[in-house]
């Protein structure tokens, strides 16, 4: 198996993208969605960012108010580090074992839709082909303004709080220009599933990991003789 990663700027449309490899059958992880998840009334993540927080960044139904939230951890990059410390170990370690579920499941390639993948670095040793959903910062504001009804204020601090979308490009083996329709968008898309259905890398991975564990049984089998059966077989010495 082999891991596609979705990244891009807040606003920028990498849901769209998503949504096509899901359509046509793809796994996808979406880290926003296990951030929603961990931060649920009563899990471990929620008790902490109440610890930290206080009570003004929940509701009275004690969800948390992304609002108020979002609007703290924005405009001051040290509570901003606070909520990471919290929450980012927490979605790496859903991630991992949610890739390691397809794994054994046998599928030859998922999406991981990771908005922060550059941000936290993490997770790049593992993803085969990264794709970036990129559009005009203007569009960028307007489609956050109008999505969250932000100010333009608060919008600019949520987008440079991110590292900048030509800096993303750069650094990814796709771009998907998202100024045009959703078609276009959704066409581009369609034409990286169609590459990525005839790349045979998940051959190569398997046996890749196939052949490691061939090499740490082997290893095994020869300590356990070594130190068991009274050192190596005579025809084994050299």
């Amino acid at each position: 198996m082999f891991i596609l990663a979705i990244t891009g700027g807040i606003a920028t449309g990498k849901s769209t993208v998503s949504k096509v490899f899901e359509r046509n059958g793809v796994p996808v992880i979406d880290a926003d969605k296990i951030a929603r998840e961990i931060v649920e009334p009563g899990q471990p993540c929620w008790h902490k960012i109440r610890d930290v927080f206080g009570d003004d960044v929940l509701l009275p139904s004690k969800e948390l108010n992304r609002a108020a939230l979002g609007k703290m951890i924005f405009e001051d990059k040290e509570l901003r580090g606070k909520l990471n410390k919290i929450t980012h170990p927490v979605i790496h370690r859903t991630i991992f074992w949610r890739v390691c579920k397809l794994l054994i499941s046998g599928h030859s390639w998922i999406v991981l839709d990771l908005p922060l993948l550059f941000e936290t670095g993490i997770l790049l040793d593992f993803i085969h082909k990264i794709v970036t959903v990129s559009c005009d910062s203007e569009k960028q504001l307007q489609r956050l303004i109008a999505r969250n009804e932000l100010t333009e204020s608060e919008a600019r601090h949520r987008v440079d709080s991110q590292m900048p979308l030509e800096k993303k490009c750069e650094k990814s083996h796709f771009v998907i220009d998202n100024n045009g329709s959703v078609k276009d968008t959704e066409e581009s898309a369609l034409r990286i599933f169609n590459m990525m259905q005839e790349s045979k890398q998940h051959w190569y991975n398997r046996l890749r990991f196939f052949g490691l564990i061939l090499m740490i049984g082997l290893s095994i089998f020869l300590i356990s003789r070594f130190f068991f059966n009274g050192g190596w077989p005579k025809s084994w010495s050299f």
